[in-house]
């Protein structure tokens, strides 16, 4: 017969049934899998799970073992603390419960090739996929909002980025994804009106990216020649770079946001410096709470 898996919590009429507990200080996913995947080798009939998430303490542990100790039944278990793992194994031989320790072997021998000590935190896993897929939330979010793409989007940021072309809004909107940010930059261009959207959200949101005009003249200049366009166009002119770098200050003193010089700057350095920005506008809002 093929093994049937039944939710003990829907079927009360199979209390004959061998019962499976997956125990975990986290969801219980992880010791779940290796149970399912060794039931998979038997042919056994009908098992029911219960799987018993967030065990913290040794209180937990005990309602499991009470709870088990009267039926046909394993303990399944990923348990990081020591001391409530020590608990689980105690009791669970104390009352003759056929148990499995999976995470407990392979801390110790991972202790022992490494020479380090586990931080011995319950659901580290759960917390690195979570922070995973919000870094590639923020960065599928950069590259929509590159540019000014979507000035929709801007009221969903934790930053924008906005100034003149070459003042490294880009990279450094990308480095901020990577560390979890949602950044949308948007450019400023003297012929190309501003999104209204800009002046709606939160200015302490907004931080505008200036740049020394001798220093953008001699990058466009170059970036010009690297292209294999004229470098005497007007993009790299030295009275079009003062006119946009005026206009840009103009849009910076209207919104009222902060500035940041990156001339000679690192992408590394202006990115922590919007951070820190942004830091000082969340402990103004718990100041306001």
């Amino acid at each position: 017969m093929e093994d049937q898996v039944v939710d003990e919590t829907k079927s009360p009429e199979t209390e004959s049934d061998p019962v499976v507990f997956v125990v975990s200080d986290a969801i219980g996913e992880t010791a779940e899998a290796v149970a399912r995947a060794a039931l998979s080798q038997f042919n056994s009939g009908r098992v029911r799970w219960k799987r018993v998430p967030h065990v913290k303490d040794v209180a937990a542990v005990l309602d499991v073992i009470e709870e088990a100790r009267g039926k046909k039944s394993a303990i399944v278990y990923t348990i990081i603390v020591p001391e409530i793992r020590a608990v689980m194994q105690k009791e669970a031989n104390r009352f003759g419960i056929p148990h499995v320790d999976i995470m407990g072997p392979v801390l110790d021998a991972l202790s022992r090739i490494t020479t380090t000590k586990p931080r011995l935190e319950p659901g580290l896993v759960h917390r690195m996929d979570e922070e995973y897929f919000r870094r590639i939330e923020a960065l599928e979010f950069a590259v929509k909002n590159d540019d000014g793409k979507d000035p929709r989007s801007l009221v969903r940021a934790d930053a924008v980025l906005i100034g003149v072309s070459r003042t490294s809004k880009t990279p450094v909107s990308l480095y901020l994804a990577q560390r979890c940010y949602k950044v949308a930059n948007v450019p400023l261009v003297p012929e190309i009106p501003v999104p209204r959207e800009l002046f709606e959200i939160d200015s302490s949101r907004v931080v505008g990216l200036t740049v020394d005009a001798d220093h953008l003249e001699r990058i466009r200049y170059e970036r010009l020649i690297a292209m294999g366009l004229d470098p005497q166009s007007s993009y790299a002119d030295r009275q079009r770079i003062e006119t946009e770098l005026a206009y840009a200050n103009g849009i910076f003193q209207k919104i009222g946001c902060p500035v940041i010089d990156v001339t000679n700057r690192a992408i590394e350095e202006t990115a922590t410096r919007v951070i820190q920005i942004l830091g000082a506008r969340h402990a103004k809002d718990k100041d306001r709470r």
